[in-house]
């Protein structure tokens, strides 16, 4: 039965997170706590049946691929001995810390664990006058796979399967009970995921599309006296810049474009293709200060890319765009304070942005 269990648990683990890693982000940096109920799957050495248990962790989620969770956890199972008159039960208290590797952060979130603790074996079977060594602290070492699913930015569930390694020194001679040895327990638990410490998204403010100015219009160059020619200025390219909102189109922490975004790059689109003197199109996107310098990174060249490939289904030259992202490295305003709240998210609206500047248009004195 227990080598059924992790067997199947692996494959549904596995398939699913195929179908997870393709979801939309939604990494948080946030805490959380995981009360719950677990159901523990004996090794044969202990002659034990199956029992119940309880655990708390509290979890951090440390970056887009890990979380680490460290916690206590109880379990106990009834003797199964078949020695005339014993009777009692087996229980076991751990302490431990798990690295988790996490296939996604979609509301959907499968990964593989592997931990490290120390553990308390006791077995506590009475009527067996030669048993010894009852209770052993031991080191811990587990490994399992599971899944969280998010509610709601603050509220989820948890469920893992993992394979756990103690040591305990019990026996008892002259009968056929023997646990001297490592043993080794298969657990299935259930729990709550209460999150707390993380960023809410802001709502999205509908905002007016920001017009690109209009191009220079061409100017002749002035006539000059043949007897004194002047020197024709430099041609300089004009710059127009398109500035967007990152919340108008993608949402806040988001990778997608949301319903809102279309009208406002068809727009963008339409004035690029109207002006066929321009050269380049440099889509950059920016981030706030929320959360590490390598996502930040990461999010601002998504959005630029994704904005950059609308772009081009809306009939732009790929080969005048490029994109890149600045992360967090160019802010627009400066906010007071760390602590991540729905005001510093607000004040900080500015800086998540998208810019598309148009490089080309003639001034005067160009040929």
């Amino acid at each position: 039965m227990k080598k059924n269990l992790i067997n199947i648990a692996v494959a549904t683990t596995l398939g699913l997170a195929a179908f997870a890693a393709s979801a939309e982000d939604m990494y948080r940096g946030a805490w959380y706590a995981v009360p719950g109920v677990s159901y523990m799957n004996t090794d044969s050495d202990l002659d034990a049946k199956n029992g119940p248990g309880v655990f708390l962790k509290l979890g951090k989620e440390l970056s887009e691929s890990w979380d680490i969770q460290g916690g206590l956890g109880y379990n106990r199972a009834k003797e199964d001995t078949d020695i005339v008159g014993a009777s009692g039960r087996y229980k076991q208290t751990t302490l431990g810390l798990d690295a988790l590797y996490m296939f996604s952060r979609s509301n959907f979130r499968p990964f593989l664990l592997a931990g490290l603790g120390a553990a308390r074996n006791n077995i506590d079977y009475t009527n067996i006058p030669t048993l010894t060594d009852k209770s052993k602290t031991s080191w811990l070492a587990n490994v399992g796979l599971g899944a969280q699913y998010l509610i709601n930015d603050s509220f989820g569930l948890q469920a893992d399967l993992r394979h756990q390694w103690t040591r305990s020194n019990a026996k008892a001679p002259t009968t056929t009970f023997d646990a001297d040895g490592t043993i080794g327990n298969t657990l299935l638990s259930l729990g709550g995921v209460f999150r707390f410490g993380a960023p809410a998204p802001a709502p999205v403010v509908a905002e007016a599309p920001v017009a690109a100015p209009e191009p220079a219009p061409y100017a002749a160059p002035e006539p000059v006296a043949e007897a004194a020619p002047a020197p024709v200025p430099a041609c300089k390219p004009t710059e127009n810049t398109i500035t967007v909102s990152a919340e108008k189109l993608f949402g806040f922490n988001e990778g997608k474009l949301q319903k809102g975004a279309k009208p406002v790059l068809d727009d963008a689109a339409a004035q690029i293709k109207a002006n066929p003197e321009l050269t380049a199109v440099i889509v950059t996107g920016h981030t706030d200060r929320i959360g590490s310098d390598a996502y930040n990174q990461k999010l601002s060249e998504r959005r630029a890319n994704i904005v950059k490939d609308y772009l081009v289904s809306q009939g732009v030259d790929a080969g005048l765009i490029t994109a890149e992202g600045k992360g967090e490295s160019e802010p627009v305003v400066q906010c007071v304070g760390n602590k991540t709240t729905k005001k510093l998210i607000s004040c900080l609206q500015p800086n998540r942005r998208v810019e598309i500047r148009a490089v080309g248009t003639k001034e005067s004195g160009c040929n």
